[in-house]
């Protein structure tokens, strides 16, 4: 296993209409949810969250085929992630988020809950499982997941 830097990270799965929003520990082991916010506002809620915890980083999903090309969705996460990492003042990352939403709905189906019960936490546990993922592709790698966002890109 490879080193990994201690830290909290937050993870974010950006949906038209709601956010969710993933913390790990410090040690950077495990992912947990935070809260699921509604899109108009996400970006001022993540800043509040990333002022009271500190994060080493930000990791947001970007949603991809599965044969790796663009989504219509894929624009948009970049479009949130680009405004998020001016507005925070904390490294943001875009990391490969193939299946995680169909993956949340797996899991909660498996708890026995239904979809329609779900939906207030479906974000959360999607940003959980970006956020577990990008830890984990870490502490195999040694190396920073995703791919880094320029604040100063798009502006």
């Amino acid at each position: 296993m490879a080193e990994v830097r201690t830290g909290i990270r937050i993870g974010v799965d950006v949906g038209r209409a709601r956010v969710g929003v993933a913390r790990s520990d410090r040690d950077a082991l495990l992912a947990t949810p935070i809260e699921t916010l509604a899109r108009d506002g996400a970006l001022e809620g993540i800043a509040a969250i990333v002022a009271e915890l500190g994060p080493l980083e930000i990791v947001v999903g970007l949603p991809l085929s599965l044969t790796g090309a663009d989504t219509p969705s894929t624009g948009d996460a970049r479009a949130f992630a680009g405004e998020l990492a001016r507005r925070v003042a904390v490294p943001v990352r875009l990391v490969d988020e193939r299946l995680s939403t169909v993956s949340a709905q797996r899991e909660l189906h498996r708890s026995g809950r239904s979809t329609k019960a779900s939906r207030a936490v479906i974000d959360q546990v999607a940003a959980v499982i970006i956020l577990q993922n990008a830890l984990d592709s870490e502490r195999a790698s040694g190396r920073a997941p995703g791919a880094p966002v320029d604040p100063d890109e798009g502006s």
